[in-house]
């Protein structure tokens, strides 16, 4: 089951949700109206206003945190790709017959970068081409090492190589770490659930109308159910409809350069 299909039946679950609790509001509303003359208890203004409140404060929260880290993404990609690029450059400082062996390495493990996040769905396969990203960056800095070190080179080459290719080393594991970086499941149930009794709010106090209003119950449910989904759809933008494949350009751009 993809994960597009798995959110939008989150999104329509809050939604179906919201618009029975709105009803079941409504409802709870006119019954008290029929009971008591006088109509809705009076003074509650304040523990409404408490809980659309803290609903505006989580939604502007995680929406904002959600956005941060998608751009943050975005940034790790094109960072990497400075790395490379740095790394790949400095392999000129090598003993000429060095140079394309480890040129050669670096085509390799920009391919396999790659094709490291082109289909993360697969939970095995991603791990099995990041072990081997690892395995070539062992390879690229062994040879490096190696190649620097020899007699006659000289020691600014090292100093200037072998810093490039461990931050080129080190962005990996920070953009694997960013893939993993998301608030806490609880966060998410706290949003629909309060979602959800604020639209029970807003049906039990539009119970007062004769005439009920579908319209604005069904605005309110969509454009709340809405914010949630795409809250969730930039958490994870290597499985939904926002995706940060468009920044993989920068990566595709640095191998043309490297034919």
């Amino acid at each position: 089951m993809s994960f597009t299909f798995v959110t939008l039946l989150l999104f329509a679950g809050l939604l179906l949700g919201m618009l029975a609790a709105s009803e079941i509001g409504r409802r709870l509303g006119i019954a008290r109206i029929a009971r008591d003359p006088e109509g809705l208890p009076k003074g509650v203004g304040a523990v409404e206003g408490a809980v659309f409140a803290l609903l505006g404060l989580l939604l502007a929260f995680s929406f904002s945190g959600a956005a941060s880290r998608f751009e943050d993404r975005r940034h790790l990609i094109r960072e990497e790709t400075n790395a490379i690029g740095t790394a790949y450059l400095r392999v000129d400082l090598l003993p000429a017959d060095a140079q394309p062996e480890l040129r050669d390495l670096f085509r390799r493990y920009l391919d396999g970068r790659l094709q490291t996040y082109r289909n993360v769905s697969d939970v095995a396969a991603t791990q099995a081409k990041l072990a081997a990203d690892q395995a070539l960056q062992k390879e690229i800095w062994s040879k490096a090492v190696s190649a620097s070190m020899r007699p006659g080179v000289p020691t600014p080459t090292a100093q200037l190589l072998l810093p490039a290719l461990n931050d080129m080393i080190d962005i990996t594991t920070t953009r694997v770490v960013a893939t993993r970086n998301h608030p806490p499941i609880e966060i998410f149930f706290m949003l629909a659930g309060i979602s959800v009794v604020s639209a029970l709010l807003v049906g039990y106090g539009a119970s007062v109308n004769k005439n009920h209003s579908w319209l604005h119950t069904l605005v309110f449910s969509v454009v709340l159910s809405l914010t949630a989904y795409i809250i969730l759809d930039l958490e994870y933008p290597r499985f939904g409809l926002i995706r940060v494949d468009g920044a993989d350009i920068t990566l595709e751009e640095l191998k043309e350069s490297m034919r």
